[in-house]
């Protein structure tokens, strides 16, 4: 009856194809360990790298490894790109979104030269971090495609 009432909650999708796996898994303590929040990580299969919510982009990371956004609830997301690529001073990155461009969840965020990485020996795993939040829906790991719902974040 009171629809405006209602509180919007946030989807997350992946940012890419590839193979979703818990952020445990992730091959970084920062990440596996939840110092920079809970969220998810995609073993990426393709280049390209989607948002992984609906807000606006916060902040594009000089080095080009990560971008931040804020969901139209106001939550905080973290789009990182690989382990320990801030060393790598944007190289094999390409980023498509300034701060305070809207996005949807098949705008294209960026694209990362997965081929590079493994040149330079960086791990190219896809993490979605929410900073701010307390816990997240645990995931399986599976096969996903870039846009795919994973869950709601309450």
């Amino acid at each position: 009856m009171f629809s405006f009432l209602k509180k919007k909650k946030t989807v997350l999708y992946s940012p890419a194809d590839g193979q979703l796996v818990p952020l445990t898994k992730v091959d970084d303590p920062v990440f596996s360990q939840g110092m920079m929040g809970p969220g998810i990580a995609v073993l990426p299969s393709s280049d390209d790298i989607y948002s992984p919510v609906e807000g606006t982009v916060t902040n594009v990371f000089p080095t080009k490894h990560a971008v931040g956004m804020k969901t139209k609830d106001g939550k905080e997301v973290l789009l990182h790109f690989g382990i320990d690529t801030v060393e790598l001073k944007g190289e094999g990155f390409e980023v498509f979104v300034d701060v305070d461009d809207k996005v949807q969840t098949d705008t294209l965020i960026a694209r990362m030269d997965r081929a590079y990485l493994k040149e330079q020996e960086k791990l190219d795993t896809l993490m979605v971090l929410f900073p701010e939040e307390k816990d997240l829906p645990t995931v399986e790991e599976k096969t996903v495609k870039a846009n795919d719902e994973l869950f709601e974040v309450d």
